[in-house]
């Protein structure tokens, strides 16, 4: 990487969080410049990459994408090299993902066989926040964008932060949902461990695993882990544990808990329409009983007879 220079003259400067943002989007463009076939012929299509020196082509093994490192007020320089292999000259037009990128030369045109230099700039805003800014360096040309990452660190304390959010246990699917958040100013690459507790013991214990994201500042991503053979009936406590380290070395940590009850519905409603089903028929006997006269309910006492009854019988109160 060429030295620093000197600070250039004052000019309006670009909001910080505007550019931040943009810069972000650069996830989205692949590592490294990518060739297509789309020349004719069978001919490669033309190509960029960082600046390796010297030649008519990239040197094997270069660069995969830039690195730059400076103080905010400070402004980085660097190299795009742009390869046309075709029969055919070749127009690029060039940009940087946010306004902190500035190339000498914003279209260029590439003859045959040849390969291009194309110097730009990074001016770091005086009131960027120190930590990482990822970006890129886009391409555009002939029906096809590519570009090259920038990895662009602001000088000054870094602050590694990640939470673990929203998490749920979804029964239906048998996963795990969650959320992870880098709330620091670096990027971030996390584990994960999973743990979660019954009502007779530990059900899950998976350790801590790399995951397959790359947080960057600010970005939240949204994630699930697989529970196939979660139990048919328990009540479950999930932890869930995420830790990354930074590239210098600092380290974030944070925890997150979910509690989910595995009830076999299945059988609670089969079990339901049975005690359903002897109940409406209890309910039945019991109105038929009162509607048929010449049953007789039970328990119920017999009238006494009176002394003018009992003489028509000729019997005695003793007797009966």
């Amino acid at each position: 990487m060429p030295p620093t220079l000197p600070k250039p003259p004052k000019r309006p400067k670009p909001s910080s969080a505007r550019a931040a943002a943009a810069l972000c989007a650069a996830v989205l463009v692949p590592a490294a410049a990518t060739s297509a076939y789309a020349d004719g012929a069978g001919s490669p299509a033309w190509s960029v990459a960082p600046s390796t020196g010297d030649g008519t082509r990239p040197a094997k093994g270069g660069r995969p994408a830039f690195y730059a490192e400076g103080a905010p007020g400070t402004v980085l320089r660097d190299t795009l090299a742009v390869t046309n292999p075709g029969s055919k000259p070749r127009t690029v037009s060039l940009r940087g993902t946010g306004a902190w990128v500035r190339f000498a030369q914003r279209r260029v045109t590439v003859p045959p066989r040849t390969r291009a230099e194309v110097p730009f700039t990074v001016t770091v805003p005086e009131d960027a926040v120190p930590g990482d800014h990822p970006g890129a360096v886009v391409a555009s040309g002939g029906g096809r964008t590519v570009g090259v990452r920038l990895h662009l660190r602001v000088g000054g304390p870094t602050l590694p932060a990640l939470t673990v959010e929203r998490v749920k246990v979804d029964q239906d699917a048998g996963r795990i949902t969650y959320d992870l958040v880098n709330r620091g100013n670096t990027v971030l690459r996390p584990k994960l461990a999973v743990h979660a507790d019954g009502v007779l013991g530990t059900l899950l214990d998976r350790p801590a695993r790399p995951l397959p994201v790359e947080l960057l500042p600010g970005r939240r991503v949204s994630l699930s882990e697989p529970w196939p053979d979660a139990p048919g009936l328990d009540v479950a406590d999930v932890r869930l544990t995420a830790t990354a380290t930074a590239s210098d070395g600092a380290r974030a940590r944070d925890s997150a808990t979910a509690s989910a009850r595995f009830v076999p519905w299945g059988a609670v409603a089969g079990g339901a329409a049975v005690l359903l089903a002897v109940a409406g028929g209890a309910v039945h006997l019991v109105r038929r009983r009162r509607r048929d006269p010449e049953v007789p309910e039970r328990g119920r006492a017999q009238r006494p007879c009176n002394e003018r009854q009992l003489a028509k019988s000729g019997m005695t109160a003793e007797e009966l």
